[in-house]
């Protein structure tokens, strides 16, 4: 096996493992070869293929999904056929890549452990249209249809179009932030958009809101204020519903921290744990790896908890000595630790990229 095909299968094994089935872009994701905000902006449609925004050609995606495919096989995998729609208007089908027949993207693989309802359930979720996507733009724009411009865009025949060319101008806003409430907004508008602005330290877009029919909006201000104490009492539920997983997953955490650093202190296992895996904080611990307990994924945890509290980083880093610079000079005490965690001082250094 070669050492993408190893890269692939890990990939694959990551997602099948968190959500019990595989696709494409996972792998593709997995790789490194597109990152989150370059599918965000295709799924937009702002691109006219996949494969524009990719690091690599369409033909090196297209051998990545053939192996994908020949895992997929051999693991007894299902194949599902997932429908890729533009967020648009136009509601095109999306191309991966610009030559060629690309049905072998558009096929996700399900384990055979999710039951026939399961997968219909998948299947019925994937073929879904998008919503429509609307971008709270961060530079100056102009408007394809009318030149002019406007605080919102959405993507038409390729181009960005304001909301009166779009026959959205009607729309309000709703900020996000009350989930019941954005809910029913969106169900009772018979025309509804996702509102989305890119975030350039996250590297991401992210939502603001929606825009909804203005008549919808009232309505559903009027059921919400018909069941606050029921939603709320649903919510404390949930709250103590989601600490309580958090402390099994954090439990678990340090359990594997422990197998695979049995020199490490318990109680300094348990505080990465908690820290590492914190709900909402976006830290090592919470990624799709570090929640099937990926060896890795954890001794990147245990690295970044050892960078900070053993070594002089943060003083490094407060003096003025560029990152990569101080992560160089702390290199071999964070070493030292590990090894005597495992017990190997002296043995092969870790692997920081990620920390």
């Amino acid at each position: 096996m070669s050492r993408l095909e190893r890269r692939i299968t890990a990939a694959a094994e990551a997602a099948l493992a968190q959500r019990r089935f595989v696709t494409a872009i996972d792998v593709l994701t997995g790789l490194g070869w597109l990152h989150a905000r370059h599918v965000d902006v295709w799924r937009q449609g702002r691109a006219a293929t996949l494969e524009d925004l990719a690091a690599v050609d369409g033909a090196r995606m297209t051998d990545a999904v053939a192996v994908l495919r020949r895992w997929a096989l051999s693991r007894g995998l299902v194949p599902g056929e997932t429908a890729y729609l533009s967020g648009g208007r136009d509601r095109r089908e999306l191309r991966f890549v610009a030559d060629g027949d690309d049905g072998a993207f558009r096929v996700h693989w399900v384990s055979p452990e999710m039951g026939e309802a399961g997968r219909r359930r998948l299947a019925e979720r994937q073929s879904k249209a998008p919503d429509l996507v609307v971008v709270e733009p961060e530079k100056a724009w102009t408007c394809a249809g009318c030149g002019d411009t406007g605080p919102y865009l959405i993507m038409e025949d390729a181009g960005p179009h304001c909301l009166t060319c779009a026959d959205m101008d009607h729309l309000v806003f709703l900020p996000a932030g009350d989930a019941a409430l954005s809910r029913r907004a969106k169900k009772e508008s018979g025309l509804a958009a996702v509102v989305v602005r890119y975030n350039a330290r996250r590297r991401r877009y992210e939502r603001r809101g929606i825009l909804v029919e203005e008549a919808a909006l009232r309505l559903a201000e009027e059921l919400c204020l018909a069941d606050e104490e029921v939603r709320l009492r649903r919510r404390e539920r949930d709250r103590e519903r989601r600490a309580g997983e958090d402390v099994v997953f954090q439990a678990r955490m340090a359990e594997a921290i422990l197998r695979i650093f049995p020199g490490c202190p318990p109680e300094r296992a348990r505080d990465i744990a908690l820290h590492a895996g914190l709900r909402g904080s976006g830290r090592v611990g919470r990624t799709a790896a570090a929640k099937v307990l990926d060896e890795k994924a954890i001794t990147l945890a245990v690295v970044a908890s050892v960078r900070h509290l053993d070594t002089d980083y943060d003083r490094l880093l407060m003096s003025g000595v560029p990152r990569a610079e101080a992560r160089d000079r702390i290199r071999p005490d964070i070493d030292r630790v590990l090894g005597g965690w495992r017990g190997t001082v002296g043995g092969p250094g870790h692997d920081d990229r990620h920390g």
